[in-house]
């Protein structure tokens, strides 16, 4: 009879020894898997994604959610999730109603969003912008998902809303247009705290500008076209879609108080660039032009008789247009030998006056004008004759009185503007009466 072995099967358990050997070398090297703090981010494997909520798997601890608006997501990443798909949200909830652990896309992708707007501005990247919306500072707009806004100082010649005369709803209805457009622009600005990002369009174009500017330098001659006219002067657009001031000061030799009475949009014209700073540029029409005070001289002479227009009433005077590029000034003390308060006293504008020409200063371009020059000898002096016809009967022992007379009198025709006198002003309220249309 064969023996029994009732040895054990050494082998066998030599090898399970083994076994559990290297699984507790291999849990003590990895250790337990680190729990999460809410804020942290996590990633996961989509294992469900609808409309309003999106599961992952959180591989070695449990599983996620995200839900309703913590599907947004600005950096535009994880816009359209599905199953397979790997994902990071932040911890906002280590456990729900569920057991499951709460996640936000939105957190991390804004974080994301703009940490990526913030690079752009560092490496003046281009970008593109939609337009949404616009209201009279600009126009709303978003780059990715992150909503911005350009200024209206900040959109190139080709957009910028040059409204006849400025009317904000016009201006408006321009900027307006450009709803659902797409922009070039340059972000210039980011302030992730304040929710704060303003881009332009101008700054983008910034570079290929300086390459056509640098083709032009002070004293060329340009042709353009008048593309806005403002309050203190025009703006022409020339070459290949650059932009120039004229100064109304720079738009012609004469006068000119509002540049719409001297040029209109769309007009065709020829300037000098009288200076480059960076991109701006300023213009001139006038230099192209003869100045006409030149010859000044040659047309008008001091002491003579012209015939002149009123353009302008000033608290000081009036401004006289002579011909159409000699302007000159008569101050308010030469309208009247009688004191006035006001030059509407005594002319209207648009009307025609005659004049004597007290001063002419070519190199100034100033001529002085006096409608006081011409005026026949009156009855303003007459007291002086009486006091001849009555020096006899006068008291010889009163020569203070005599002086402050000649002294009122010289006071008057000096400075009639400044001298205050009871009875002239008497004068002036019954010429009033009489003659209510004399006054404005």
């Amino acid at each position: 009879m064969t023996p029994t072995n009732t040895q054990p099967d050494v082998s066998s358990s030599v090898e399970e020894e083994k076994s559990q050997s290297l699984m507790a070398k291999l849990l003590e090297e990895q250790g337990e898997l680190p729990i999460p703090e809410v804020g942290e981010i996590i990633e996961g494997t989509v294992i469900s994604a609808s409309k309003n909520e999106v599961h992952l798997d959180i591989e070695g601890l449990s599983a996620g959610v995200i839900r309703g608006p913590e599907l947004i997501d600005e950096s535009g990443e994880y816009s359209e999730l599905k199953v397979g798909d790997i994902a990071q949200g932040t911890v906002i909830d280590m456990e729900n109603e569920n057991g499951e652990i709460e996640l936000s896309i939105r957190q991390a992708g804004h974080k994301k969003a703009w940490d990526s707007l913030e690079r752009l501005m560092r490496e003046e990247e281009i970008v593109e912008a939609e337009i949404i919306d616009a209201n009279k500072g600009g126009l709303l707009v978003r780059v990715g998902r992150v909503a911005g806004f350009l200024p209206v100082s900040q959109l190139t010649i080709e957009h910028y809303p040059r409204v006849e005369g400025g009317n904000k709803n016009k201006i408006l209805e321009k900027l307006q247009s450009y709803i659902t457009d797409k922009f070039k622009v340059r972000v210039i600005d980011v302030d992730e705290v304040e929710d704060k990002l303003i881009v332009s369009e101008k700054a983008a174009k910034e570079e290929e500008h300086k390459k056509i500017i640098s083709k032009y330098k002070v004293g060329d001659k340009v042709d353009g076209r008048i593309t806005g006219v403002v309050d203190f002067g025009a703006f022409i657009e020339f070459g290949e879609g650059l932009e120039g001031l004229v100064h109304i000061s720079e738009l012609a030799w004469q006068r000119i108080d509002d540049p719409r009475d001297f040029i209109k949009v769309g007009d065709v014209v020829k300037a000098e660039i009288i200076s480059i700073d960076n991109s701006k540029i300023s213009l001139s029409i006038r230099r192209l032009q003869e100045d006409p005070w030149k010859v000044v001289v040659k047309k008008y002479k001091e002491g003579d008789v012209v015939e002149g227009t009123v353009l302008k009433v000033n608290p000081f005077g009036i401004f006289v247009e002579l011909d159409k590029d000699i302007h000159g000034l008569a101050h308010i003390s030469e309208l009247s030998s009688k004191k006035i308060s006001s030059p509407k006293e005594v002319v209207e504008i648009g009307k025609d006056y005659k004049f004597k020409i007290l001063t002419i200063e070519p190199n100034d371009h100033r001529l002085g004008l006096s409608m006081k020059a011409l005026e026949e000898p009156s009855s303003a002096k007459a007291p002086e004759g009486k006091k001849e016809e009555k020096k006899d009967e006068e008291s010889e022992d009163k020569p203070d009185e005599k002086k402050d007379e000649k002294k009122e009198e010289a006071n008057s025709e000096e400075k009639p503007d400044e001298k205050i006198d009871k009875d002239v002003e008497d004068v002036k309220e019954e010429k009033a009466e009489e003659k209510p249309e004399d006054k404005e």
